[in-house]
C-alpha cells in the first residue's frame, strides 16, 4: 500500500467493484438462451430486474414483450418490456397488481414458446399476491414482524412462500408448459433459489408446518386467516418433481461470491491481502460485528490469519432484532456494534453496506469506520453504546458524517463488509 492511499477512498473503491461486478450489462448477456420456435415472454421481479430487462433487450436477436417490477427509483428505460414500480420492503397494492398481471402474462403459452424470468433481490417484497383468504394487510403486518423479529432470510421467506398465489412455484406452474430458464442475481446466503424473490419459479422442499414452526420460533402470533391456512396445509409450495415444473432451468448471472471476489482484486492492485472470510455471513449483526472484531485484533497482535496491510472481505446478510426507537439498517448496526468492539483499535477502518444501495428502509447503503469513530463521537455529545441499544446506527452515522450513500445501484447481491487492519 502506497504512503498516500486514502482509507477510506480505498474501502470506498473497493464497495463500488463488488457493485460493479454484479451488473447485468456486464454478468447477463453471456446467460442467455436460445431463442424458441415460439414466443419470448420476459418476466421479472427485483430491485435488479429493470436493468436486468434492459440488459436483455439490448442483447435479444428476435421479438419478445414481457413486464417487470422494481422498487421504486429502480426504473430504467425499455423498448419491449414494460418496467412498472412497487414498494419495498413492505409491499403495497402496485406490488399486488403487478403480480397478477405478471401471471396474465404468461397464461395460455405453449410448448414452443419461451419465458425469460429475471429474479433479484427484493423480490419477495415486490411480488405480493395473497394466497386465498388472505389480504394484503395480512401480508403487511406478517411482513412488518417477522423483519423486526431477528428471522433469517431462509426463514422470512419459508413463510413467504406458503402465504402466496404466485411464490414457492406457482409462478412457473402458471407458464406450464412452456420453457422456463431464469436468471437470478443471488442477494440470499448459500445462493438457494428458493430463497431468491421467495422462489417463485423453482420448486421448494419446504412445508406449511416449516412455516409454522418459524412464526413459533419468533413468538409471532399470526391473524387468524394466516394460522388457518398453514394449519389446514392449503398454503402448500410446490415441490420438486410436480409434473407442472419439468422444463426450468436456472442460471445465475451473479453472486455474493463474485463481487467478493472483485474487491479482493482491488485490494491486492493496492498493495492489500485479502482474506475473503465467507459470503454467506449470518446471525444477528452486533454479533457478527464482534467476530469479526476479534479476527481484526488477531491480525494487529498476532499477524493471522494474515500480517497487516490486510482487508477482511465477507457477504451474507446479518439480522437485527429491533428493541430501540432508531431507524435500524443491519450494516450500520454491524458497524457501530464494530467499532465499540474495536475500541479505537489504531490502523483499522471499515465500510459496510448493502449492494442494493439501501440498509434497511434508509436511502443510504451503510457507513464507515475510521479508529477514531468513538472519539469523534463522544466529542459531538453521542452515546454509542445508547445507540447501538436504540437501533440507532443510521442517525449515529449520520450525524458524523460517514453514512454512504450511492443511489440506486440496480443490482442486488446483499451485504459488503470490509475492515481494513493497516
Amino acid at each position: 500500500m502506497t504512503p498516500d492511499t486514502d482509507p477510506r477512498a480505498l474501502l470506498r473503491r473497493m464497495f463500488d467493484a463488488a457493485i460493479a461486478a454484479a451488473q447485468p450489462a456486464i454478468c447477463l448477456p453471456p446467460l442467455l438462451p436460445e431463442p424458441p420456435a415460439g414466443r419470448t415472454v420476459v418476466i421479472g421481479f427485483g430491485k435488479g430486474s429493470a436493468e436486468m430487462a434492459r440488459a436483455l433487450e439490448s442483447h435479444w436477436p428476435g421479438e419478445l414483450s414481457g413486464l417487470v417490477v422494481t422498487r421504486y427509483g429502480y426504473a430504467v428505460p425499455c423498448e419491449r418490456i414494460e418496467i412498472v414500480e412497487a414498494a419495498h420492503p413492505v409491499p403495497d397494492a402496485a406490488g399486488e397488481a403487478a403480480a397478477r398481471r405478471i401471471l396474465d402474462t404468461v397464461a395460455g403459452l405453449s410448448a414452443d414458446d419461451l419465458v425469460i424470468c429475471l429474479v433479484s433481490g427484493g423480490g419477495s417484497a415486490l411480488l405480493p399476491l395473497p394466497a386465498p383468504g388472505l389480504t394484503l394487510a395480512d401480508k403487511q403486518a406478517l411482513g412488518r414482524a417477522l423483519l423486526q423479529s431477528g428471522a433469517t432470510i431462509g426463514e422470512i421467506n419459508c413463510v413467504r412462500r406458503h402465504l402466496s398465489a404466485i411464490k414457492g412455484g406457482r409462478l412457473a406452474a402458471a407458464c406450464h408448459p412452456a420453457r422456463v430458464v431464469n436468471l437470478l442475481i443471488s442477494d440470499v446466503p448459500g445462493d438457494g433459489p428458493t430463497d431468491i424473490a421467495s422462489g417463485p419459479t423453482v420448486p421448494d422442499p419446504s412445508t406449511c408446518a416449516d412455516a409454522l414452526a418459524i412464526l413459533r420460533r419468533y413468538a409471532i402470533d399470526p391473524a387468524p386467516a394466516v394460522r388457518q391456512l398453514l394449519e389446514s396445509g392449503a398454503g402448500e409450495s410446490l415441490k420438486p418433481g410436480d409434473p407442472r415444473l419439468p422444463a426450468i432451468d436456472t442460471r445465475f448471472i451473479a453472486t455474493p461470491q463474485m463481487a467478493l471476489e472483485a474487491a479482493a482484486e482491488v485490494a491486492r492492485q493496492s498493495g492489500i491481502t485479502p482474506v475473503i472470510l465467507g459470503d454467506s455471513i449470518e446471525g444477528e449483526a452486533r454479533e457478527a460485528a464482534r467476530v469479526l472484531a476479534g479476527i481484526a485484533r488477531q491480525v494487529r497482535r498476532h499477524g493471522q490469519p494474515g500480517t497487516a496491510p490486510l482487508v477482511l472481505l465477507s457477504g451474507g446478510e446479518t439480522t437485527v432484532t429491533v428493541h430501540g426507537q432508531g431507524r435500524g439498517g443491519r450494516n450500520v448496526e454491524f458497524l457501530l456494534a464494530l467499532a465499540l468492539a474495536l475500541d479505537g483499535q489504531p490502523g483499522t477502518w471499515a465500510l459496510a453496506g448493502d449492494t442494493d444501495g439501501v440498509d434497511g428502509q434508509e436511502e443510504i447503503a451503510g457507513a464507515l469506520v475510521t479508529p477514531d469513530t468513538l472519539a469523534r463521537a463522544r466529542a459531538l455529545g453521542l452515546v454509542p453504546r445508547a445507540a447501538l441499544d436504540d437501533n440507532d446506527g443510521h442517525g449515529f452515522f449520520g450525524t458524523l458524517g460517514d453514512a454512504v450513500v450511492t443511489g440506486p445501484t440496480l443490482t442486488n447481491v446483499n451485504d459488503f463488509r470490509a475492515i481494513l487492519v493497516l
